[in-house]
């Protein structure tokens, strides 16, 4: 097996082969990659089922493989359209002349793919970085080893050596984000994310940071609650909460809160009825995060919180790692749970007395991810949208601005940098190379030297005018 380094520049050596393929060879790579993806997904859906323990195979085909089909479907659309150059204006001090911008592919893209949606979470970069132009290595989660399988077997049958697959644990990460790429995308705890930025720095490697966050729900006191619950929940429990914009707690007025809970928790049993014995709810990936989750729980419980369980569970559930939607309510300011970013189906419920206390609490904390408001007051939108920063928004809705193909995604601050998605991702993994044209007359010879001549000083006046 070669070492990653002679991998990157084995990837090096075939971009510098094809610097700039041209829009049929892309579209081809793109087209090339649905077909294996749709041979593939069943094998995906087992996969992912198997690494997880328990994924049902309808929320992959939903979350992650239907998504991938839209965004190639959208890429190829719209790439002849991105290919061209762009033309800029040209001032009149500098005509005869021509001004045009051209999206050049980067060279070879880094990509660090999660465990939580390991096929979308591949492939949604992966193919932004294709219709660029570019070469591209992936390193893919240790903790999903029976799903890299089956993205290797596409990678391989679609793009050959336009794609490199590279697996292992922490360390090889490591040695990965050093590499000298020519971007380098992470998706991942905001923990990580400064290591994978301190090791990008070493080679001045652009980086684009996926990360997470405490992004919150916030219920205004017009929220129809029976019309937002469902919606909240599956923000929520898909995946069971392993979502990187999945709701991490909630703002409620304090009038509302327990006809939230009770709203949430009859949700709740009507999405996953006979709880215990129910295939479409997902495991909690291994049993490090599922301790982890359960001594959250113990300890805001231990500090006087009170634990809301939407679900009985049995034996079977805590040997296979299922965790129902817990509500917690009365959790101290200080406890982990308030402080760190859940990443499980466990959910706060903070209550408020003004909406000013509300956006005053969101703002004092991290920049989130995500941002969900459940409201149809439009002036109470509109402050919202412009005075509570957040990488995106979902009015009356969660997770969805994700699956929109043309808007870009992305973090700020703590919860990431930089965006890809849309227009976003092209430009993200490419260049945009200024072009300034000139012809055979050229007005610049009025700017040269010597410059004591009468028309040079002249010249310079008018243009510091």
């Amino acid at each position: 097996m070669y070492s990653i380094t002679k991998q990157f520049q084995q990837q090096q050596h075939a971009f510098y082969g094809e610097p700039y393929p041209d829009l049929q060879s892309r579209q081809r790579r793109l087209q090339q990659l649905a077909v294996a993806l749709k041979a593939h997904s069943n094998a995906l859906c087992e996969a992912v089922a198997t690494d997880f323990g328990q994924r049902s195979h309808d929320e992959t085909r939903l979350l992650e493989i239907a998504p991938c089909l839209q965004g190639i479907s959208y890429q190829l659309k719209h790439l002849k359209k991105w290919l061209k150059p762009e033309k800029r204006r040209v001032h009149y001090t500098f005509a005869p002349a021509s001004n045009s911008v051209l999206a050049q592919p980067l060279g070879v893209v880094g990509i660090i793919v999660p465990w939580n949606y390991p096929i979308f979470l591949a492939l949604s970069p992966l193919m932004a970085a294709l219709a660029a132009g570019n070469q591209v290595m992936l390193k893919l989660s240790e903790f999903t080893p029976a799903t890299n399988k089956v993205l290797q077997a596409i990678c391989q049958q679609a793009l050959g050596d336009c794609v490199s697959i590279i697996e292992g644990d922490a360390a090889v990460a490591a040695e990965f984000a050093a590499l000298p790429f020519d971007h380098l995308l992470f998706t991942g705890s905001t923990a990580v994310g400064y290591k994978v930025m301190q090791a990008a720095a070493a080679n001045l490697t652009p980086v684009t940071l996926e990360l997470g966050g405490k992004s919150p729900v916030l219920i205004a006191p017009d929220a129809n609650l029976k019309r937002i619950s469902e919606r909240l929940l599956f923000g929520k429990t898909a995946n069971a909460g392993q979502t990187c914009v999945a709701p991490d707690y909630v703002l409620v007025p304090r009038a509302l809160q327990q006809s939230l809970i009770a709203q949430l928790q009859a949700d709740f049993q009507r999405f996953y009825p006979n709880f215990a014995t129910n295939q479409d709810y997902s495991a909690v990936i291994n049993p490090r995060q599922y301790q982890r989750l359960q001594q959250l729980l113990s300890a805001a419980q231990a500090a006087g919180a009170e634990l809301i369980a939407c679900a009985a569970v049995d034996s079977a559930c805590y040997d296979n790692r299922v965790l129902p939607l817990t509500l917690v309510v009365n959790a101290p300011a200080d406890s982990l749970l308030l402080r760190e970013e859940i990443f499980g189906p466990i959910l706060p419920i903070i209550p408020y007395d003004s909406v000013a206390e509300a956006i005053s609490y969101i703002r004092q904390r991290p920049k989130p991810l995500a941002l969900y408001l459940m409201s149809d007051d439009q002036a109470l939108i509109e402050q919202v949208l412009t005075q509570v920063p957040a990488g995106g928004v979902c009015i009356n809705e969660t997770l969805l601005h994700v699956a929109q193909e043309d808007l870009p995604f992305g973090g700020v601050g703590p919860s990431g940098l930089g965006h890809y998605h849309g227009p976003e991702g092209f430009k993200r993994f490419s260049h945009l190379k200024a072009i300034h044209k000139k012809g055979r007359f050229s007005s610049s010879r009025f700017i040269y030297p010597p410059f004591d001549r009468p028309l040079f000083r002249a010249l310079l006046k008018w243009l510091s005018r």
